[in-house]
């Protein structure tokens, strides 16, 4: 049985809990929606000052003489980001968008040619990376019902290793997975697709929108051959805020399928050559100018990282989901609850996936208590504990509070339906 004293001693003890000061958090709410999208920080919102100090005194020369100079800012990004990939600096870029990043990487990478033309991707994955996969074999002039090759989930929640590789053949050009499933949690066994697919020539690239920052990877040492993120989720930066991708090394050189003013090599870029020189690291994969107002941030953000360690963070996670689950166990199971994501530690990313009929005006509800959970159609309740923000206690609140709604049957006076945004 966890008591509120049981918690409140794990609160004491936690070694992240300074952090929490670090962020801006409403008075009596309870924020269990960062994997959607993280909250602001105090170091963030000062690294977005300086930039904006700086563009009022120096305008144009801030690209060169700003704090933190603009025209490198994407590199500085990628190499503070590169501990929490497991990479070396030089294969990481702060760029454009998931979506530009993943059609940047699909339209150099992916070259169909006869016999090996198929990209095995699943039925559960963000609808975002299903658009660009489909949209770039257009491009092809192929079908995507005949190339494209969609794992099937057994439970509608999760997927299964086994299935995947079972459809690794001779006629595949690319795998295309989450790290984590945005619905369930489930965090895919990256280290070993990855190994299958290379015995059959198949390159691999992953999106990594809800692990980065929340669970440590080892991209160089698993050999993932690309791989693309959001830093709004877990990384804090912010609505709309930057994305990344990584390039393995053995491909740097290769030029780029969509290149771009920013593709060039910086010691060259303002040569103004109509032939491109590809800059020799992950760099050569941006497109335009950096967004600094909307990268900015993450120099705050990514310093905490860097301090508290991926580790240390993913170990704090870990246990808040445990904790999480533990407690709808102790308090939940005779109201129509389920978890869904899975239980092991090995398998699981940094949210709960609980899963209600009901589900929609149960988040409703929570918000009207002062809880801010993530609904997904049809019937899924997110909850994201961030170890940088959520105390033991909050968890323990949280289901409190669901216990209260069920039974209390405060849920009931808000529409099953989800809002405009979800």
């Amino acid at each position: 049985m966890i008591t509120l004293d049981d918690v409140r001693k794990w609160d004491e003890h936690d070694e992240l809990k300074e952090y929490k000061q670090e962020f801006f958090l409403k008075d009596a709410t309870i924020y269990m929606d960062g994997n959607s999208l993280g909250l602001l920080s105090r170091r963030s919102e000062a690294a977005l000052h300086q930039s904006l100090d700086d563009w009022r005194e120096h305008g144009i020369e801030g690209w060169t003489q700003a704090a933190e100079p603009w025209y490198y800012m994407s590199e500085k990004l990628g190499q503070m980001t590169a501990p929490l990939l497991g990479a070396s600096p030089d294969q990481v870029i702060n760029t454009g968008s998931i979506t530009t990043n993943l059609h940047q990487l699909l339209a150099t990478f992916y070259t169909p040619e006869k016999g090996r033309t198929k990209i095995i991707g699943d039925e559960l994955n963000f609808p975002s990376d299903i658009y660009a996969l489909k949209s770039q074999m257009a491009l092809h002039h192929l079908d995507p019902d005949e190339h494209f090759i969609p794992i099937e989930s057994s439970d509608g929640y999760t997927l299964k290793e086994e299935d995947i590789i079972a459809h690794m053949k001779e006629d595949v050009a690319l795998l295309l997975l989450p790290s984590v499933l945005y619905r369930s949690g489930q965090l895919l066994d990256m280290k070993i697709l990855t190994k299958e697919a290379h015995k059959h020539g198949i390159l691999v690239l992953f999106d990594l929108a809800h692990s980065i920052g929340a669970v440590p990877h080892q991209l160089d040492e698993w050999e993932v051959d690309f791989a693309v993120w959001c830093t709004y989720k877990y990384l804090n930066s912010g609505p709309g805020g930057t994305g990344g991708l990584y390039v393995n090394r053995r491909h740097l050189g290769t030029h780029p399928g969509l290149a771009g003013w920013f593709s060039s090599d910086k010691e060259k870029q303002f040569d103004m050559n109509h032939e491109l020189t590809p800059s020799s690291n992950a760099g050569a994969f941006q497109i335009g100018t950096p967004h600094i107002l909307s990268s900015a941030p993450l120099l705050g953000s990514l310093e905490m990282f860097l301090e508290a360690g991926i580790g240390n963070i993913r170990k704090k996670s870990l246990q808040l989901t445990q904790l999480f689950m533990d407690l709808i166990h102790q308090e939940l199971e005779d109201f129509g609850f389920n978890i869904r994501n899975p239980l092991e530690n090995e398998r699981r990313g940094g949210h709960v996936c609980l899963v209600h009929e009901e589900a929609a005006r149960i988040c409703k509800a929570l918000k009207s208590e002062g809880v801010v959970p993530d609904y997904r159609s049809p019937n899924v309740i997110r909850l994201a504990p961030v170890a940088f923000y959520t105390s033991y206690e909050d968890v323990y609140e949280v289901v409190r509070i669901l216990k209260e709604i069920v039974q209390e049957e405060k849920h009931k006076s808000f529409k099953n339906e989800r809002d405009i945004i979800a």
